[in-house]
């Protein structure tokens, strides 16, 4: 999917500049990095969020990985050219839609088991597709429709075991709904990306959502005077811990995922975001004690193939989005 204006790469896969290099194995071995860094944060969350509110993690979360952003954006020089920008609305709105992405996964994270949620976030990267037709008259031909509409017979499998029980307001309703709604808001975001990729640096858009995410999640502390659930908590040392780890396996995580699109093409790195459902599984059952029902991983797998298959197409159509991913924030990040 090109950006809007935009026309496919004219260079091949091999084509490098000052700052990109061709060496696929150390893009993916970033790649799959930053994918244990995401897991690592979203155990701590799952465990915080027995005792601290959603909406003091994600303040943690965007306030503690502000410093390892800064720090990336300085040791390449970019700190003073990664604040000036000529859209500040554009980043309040990157900001505002990736922040309820994060709020959205985070209740999902909490609340259902780590494959679960992991698999209904394999859904927006088909979301994408429908967002990039509707709102970037993006052309989608048979072929990606046909993905999307596999990978969303895919969802609803995996939402299935928790839709089916006639309880709406069961917790794992609630949380497949947060899940849903993360893995669209998600995707709306990689589209604010993606057009903001048009004339902002990547530094720029990454330090911009840092910073305004942090300012905007601090207006969550107010919720607590009208919603009891929501109070934000003073952390023992244990707790505290835990939501400083949220916050620097985020950041670091988002370092690694920025990286690896140096070295490789998003065709290249892209499906290896699917290696997440094995960190659910395995994380799941190690520190949770879950296992994933039979629709789950049915339907993961079936998510997954769609996934790859439109991440397929879109290469042979020469839609590689490598600047928007590197410029993008994953949601459950």
């Amino acid at each position: 999917m090109a950006l809007v204006g935009s026309k496919p790469h004219a260079a091949g896969p091999s084509a490098s500049t000052g700052m990109t290099r061709q060496a696929p194995l150390l893009g993916i071995s970033l790649k799959l990095a930053s994918t244990l860094m995401f897991f690592v944060m979203a155990t701590a969350l799952k465990i915080a969020a027995e005792t601290v509110p959603i909406g003091q993690l994600v303040f943690a979360r965007n306030f503690f990985g502000l410093f390892p952003v800064l720090m990336m954006v300085a040791l390449r020089g970019e700190l003073g050219l990664a604040f000036k920008t000529q859209n500040p609305r554009g980043h309040l709105t990157r900001a505002t839609v990736g922040l309820s992405a994060m709020v959205c996964s985070f209740t999902a994270l909490f609340l259902l088991p780590l494959p679960d949620a992991t698999a209904i976030g394999f859904a927006t990267p088909l979301v994408v597709v429908v967002l990039a037709f509707f709102l970037l008259r993006e052309q989608v031909r048979i072929y990606r429709w046909s993905a999307v509409g596999v990978g969303f017979l895919g969802i609803l499998v995996v939402l299935s075991p928790h839709l089916g029980e006639g309880q709406m307001d069961s917790t794992a309703t609630l949380g497949a709904v947060a899940g849903a709604l993360g893995a669209c808001f998600a995707a709306l975001a990689m589209i604010t990306v993606r057009k903001l990729c048009e004339t902002e640096r990547t530094s720029t858009i990454v330090t911009w959502f840092a910073g305004a995410s942090t300012v905007l999640s601090l207006m969550t502390f107010p919720l607590g005077f009208v919603l009891p659930g929501h109070v934000w908590v003073v952390p023992d040392a244990t707790t505290a811990g835990l939501m400083l780890l949220i916050g620097l396996a985020g950041g670091i995580g988002q370092i690694l995922l920025t990286q690896s699109y140096r070295y490789a093409d998003a065709s290249t790195i892209a499906p290896f975001d699917y290696v997440n459902m094995l960190w659910a599984i395995l994380i799941g059952w190690l520190v949770f004690s879950e296992i994933p029902v039979p629709e789950v991983v049915i339907g993961a797998l079936i998510v997954i193939a769609a996934g790859i298959f439109v991440i397929y197409r879109e290469h042979r159509l020469g839609l590689d989005r490598t600047k928007a991913r590197r410029a993008s924030s994953p949601s459950k990040a």
